[in-house]
């Protein structure tokens, strides 16, 4: 993670201690159901809980045995036992290390979740808040970026507003989806775990079962997930550069706020620059990197190898601590954006009436010419516009095509 671009909030989910105490958690709950079923001796159960419950491990020490070992898990439960002390010996029965990294991984992406939550629940307050507060701002629509027709400046936010819906819904799609353990043993058989197990250690941790696991969580999974975070990021980026756009010097209808103090440009004290917005472009594009790499960990060998392992432990903390970071920045940027109807209202008028072009066309159509005809007649008198030759309407009234009354065309 680039911590210029996240919150304590999301960099604690990924934290060691974070990952280490979910670990503990999933081998403590296995341990607990085990000892139910008679599995092993309950006061095991009872030391891991008690020994190890309020415990920080030491991830210098892990690292040093890993460094032996080279393997995490391994050298977690080396730690624990060295906490734990001999009871240690009854955790990890009948289980693979990828029940509990996968389980892990799924937890901290279903909190991740929640986290991104809040911030897209924070845009669509805040668009729904300036949309309502300009339902009735006139702002000129354009296509092509050229001036098209009348719009309001709360319908342009409430499109906004539909689409965060859309995004929400996606989200809450994926955590469903990303939101599942694995406790099955090698190779997803529960040749020496039972799935009473993994059933209680999912409820324990908030997690659904998964329905079929081959050692690991199938990557479709996670593929969704990050695809969705993907989507999102898109969304992101469509009004970050509408702002961009808006803010230029020459359209100047809406800006990012500019706090006292601020500096826009080392050398030119003139500028008010809209860096937020390009940085959320920027981080836009971070978080979609993260998703052909989500989508090629589907294909794995036969029931697991460990090509996902590397690429998750980057984009797992990576793409949603950038993406929590990025909504907050959107939803302040948009909670505090000057916006100038005023000068909506000018660049309305600098065509002099060319927006109108289709109202006339068709009002041509309902006194009986062609469509075709008035379309020419409407377009030869607009390029005399574009070219500064004078106005639009007086063009309109001095040609004998155009039937309707002066008055209708005022």
């Amino acid at each position: 993670m680039i911590t210029r671009y996240t919150r304590p909030e999301a960099v604690a989910i990924w934290s060691q201690d974070t990952k280490y105490k979910i670990w503990f958690e999933i081998e403590a709950h296995a341990a607990t159901k085990m000892a139910e079923l008679g599995v092993i001796p309950t006061e095991a159960a009872e030391a891991i809980w008690t020994k190890g419950k309020d415990v920080t491990f030491d991830a210098d020490r892990i690292d040093e045995i890993e460094r032996t070992t080279k393997h995490d898990v391994i050298a977690f439960l080396t730690h624990v036992a060295e906490i734990v002390g001999d009871e240690a010996r009854f955790l990890h029965q009948g289980m693979t290390s990828s029940d509990v990294l996968d389980t892990c991984f799924a937890v901290q992406l279903a909190r991740s979740s929640d986290l991104l939550l809040e911030g897209v629940d924070r845009v669509l307050a805040a668009l729904e808040t300036r949309a309502k507060e300009h339902k009735y701002t006139v702002c000129v629509g354009r296509s092509h970026g050229i001036h098209a027709e009348p719009v309001t400046f709360g319908l342009k936010l409430a499109g906004y507003h539909a689409e965060w819906q859309r995004a929400r819904r996606r989200l809450v799609t994926a955590r469903e989806e990303i939101a599942t353990c694995a406790i099955s043993g090698a190779v997803g058989t529960f040749a020496n775990v039972s799935p009473e197990v993994e059933q209680y250690v999912a409820d324990q941790m908030g997690l659904a079962v998964e329905p079929v696991s081959t050692q690991v969580i199938p990557r479709d999974r996670h593929a969704a997930y990050f695809a969705a975070l993907g989507v999102i990021a898109s969304s992101i980026e469509r009004l970050a550069v509408e702002i961009r756009h808006l803010q230029r010097t020459e359209v100047l209808e809406a800006e990012e706020f500019f706090d006292k103090g601020q500096k826009g440009s080392s050398a030119m004290p003139h500028k008010r620059n809209p860096i937020l917005t390009e940085n959320l472009t920027g981080l836009a594009r971070l978080v979609r990197s993260s998703v052909v790499p989500a989508m090629e960990n589907v294909a794995l060998w036969h029931e697991r190898d460990i090509s996902h392992s590397s690429v998750e432990r980057g984009i797992g903390p990576d793409a949603t601590a950038h993406l929590d970071f990025a909504l907050h920045r959107l939803a302040g940027v948009v909670e505090r954006m000057n916006i100038y109807p005023e000068n909506m209202q000018k660049n309305m008028d600098r065509l002099g009436g060319l927006v109108f072009s289709q109202r006339v066309m068709l009002a041509l159509t309902h006194h009986g010419i062609s469509r075709e005809d008035a379309y020419a007649a409407v377009q030869e008198n607009a390029m005399k516009v574009w070219r500064g030759e004078g106005r639009f309407i007086d063009f309109l009234k001095a040609d004998e095509r155009v039937t309707l009354p002066d008055a209708d065309l005022e």
